[in-house]
């Protein structure tokens, strides 16, 4: 009886790193396959190059 619970807490801990770790490789952002963090995207901001009022 021991020995039976010791298989099903050693399965589940395979099949949770096993989940774990495919979780991780279906989520990278490094393949650019739409999910993950976006690029930054670069907004011209308007400058005055000279004083106003003086």
């Amino acid at each position: 009886m021991d020995g039976c619970m010791t298989e099903l807490v050693l399965f589940t801990a395979v099949l949770a790193l096993l989940g774990l770790l495919w979780w991780l490789v279906e989520s990278s952002d490094d393949d650019n396959g739409g999910g993950g963090l976006m690029q930054p995207v670069l907004v011209p901001v308007p400058v005055r190059r000279y004083r106003q009022g003086s």
